[in-house]
């Protein structure tokens, strides 16, 4: 408003004056108020990450990861087994593998000998250890023999699944599977642990190979296992991002109370949903973290409580800044 227009208000009046400057409180006091608003909104944006909302870790960035604020209340109660708790105890076994006899050759009184005395009984105790793990190799000798008859050579047949001079046996590789694709133990670790405790040089290419040859063993029951969670009233569903040969791929999932099966892809929406083919297929209600897409598919759907968790937070904590905020321009 220009000084003219000031004065030409001045001039109609008292009553005139009032309204001009009720006015431009109440547009002065609308926009505080807007400006306010978004002010709060776009730090609540800013404030989110992927403890306080349904954002994935993956989107945190490693400048922006701060340390989770924990739920539990202090209860003044010391670390370790509480006074009262049953706890566990290991107990003795009535079967052990050894037993070895602690005789008495003399007193410990008068120091005379008590050998071939007739014994009262006997104090047990057991030591419960694991053996030393040792390596067996078993040498398959399959003979040649010539026929006396026709002349013809003729060799034994070596078991199913020996087919190399010199290879490892399936308990062995299966235990180099556990290691990486259950205990997630790198391969180098895995190696290291072979070479450590069983003197075995396991390469990583060889755990590599085994992981994928259980792999195609398991095609039959990785089928079984998705039909059976398709057929399932309840489903939970989640994706969670992971580093895949150096780029980022998804984690998903779909899981009962007794089932999981895990799908990995580039992708995180519905392209790689489909991929999986369990959603498209289900209809019973879906459990999930209120990621858009999963409402596309017909099914039932339900929230998660870690979704109710994670969004709770930022409204005490963004509610109170703009209260703080509020009392600041009031005052």
């Amino acid at each position: 408003m220009k000084r003219e227009d000031i004065e030409k208000v001045y001039d109609q009046g008292k009553e005139a004056v009032v309204n001009l400057v009720e006015g431009l409180i109440k547009e002065f006091t609308d926009q505080i108020k807007y400006l306010t608003e978004r002010i709060h909104k776009l730090e609540g944006q800013l404030g989110k990450n992927s403890h306080n909302s349904s954002k994935p870790p993956s989107s945190d960035g490693l400048n922006r990861r701060k340390r989770t604020k924990s739920q539990r209340k202090r209860t003044g109660k010391k670390s370790g087994g509480q006074k009262g708790h049953p706890g566990k105890t290991l107990e003795m076994t009535a079967n052990p593998d050894h037993v070895v006899e602690l005789k008495n050759n003399k007193c410990s009184c008068c120091g005379k000998s008590i050998k071939g005395v007739h014994k009262k009984g006997h104090e047990p105790r057991q030591v419960f250890e694991i053996p030393a793990p040792l390596v067996e190799v078993t040498e398959y000798r399959a003979e040649i023999i010539d026929c006396p008859h026709c002349g013809a050579e003729n060799r034994a047949s070596f078991p199913e699944g020996v087919t190399q001079k010199a290879q490892y046996g399936d308990y062995l590789r299966s235990i180099a599977v556990y290691f990486r694709n259950y205990q997630l133990i790198p391969l180098e670790r895995n190696a290291e642990i072979f070479s450590d405790l069983f003197n075995v040089p396991l390469s990583e290419g060889t755990i590599v190979a085994a992981s994928a040859r259980c792999a195609e063993a398991l095609h039959g029951f990785s089928d079984w296992v998705i039909q059976r969670i398709v057929e399932s009233r309840v489903v939970n569903f989640d994706e969670t991002g992971a580093n895949i040969g150096g780029s980022l791929h998804w984690i998903h999932t779909a899981s009962t109370p007794l089932l999981t099966a895990y799908f990995a892809h580039k992708r995180r929406g519905s392209e790689a949903i489909n991929a999986f083919t369990i959603l498209p297929e289900f209809h019973g209600k879906a459990v999930h973290d209120h990621l858009p897409v999963y409402f596309k598919y017909l099914c039932g759907h339900a929230l998660c409580n870690c979704t109710f968790r994670r969004n709770l937070p930022p409204i005490p904590e963004n509610t109170c800044h703009f209260q703080s905020r509020s009392k600041g321009i009031n005052s």
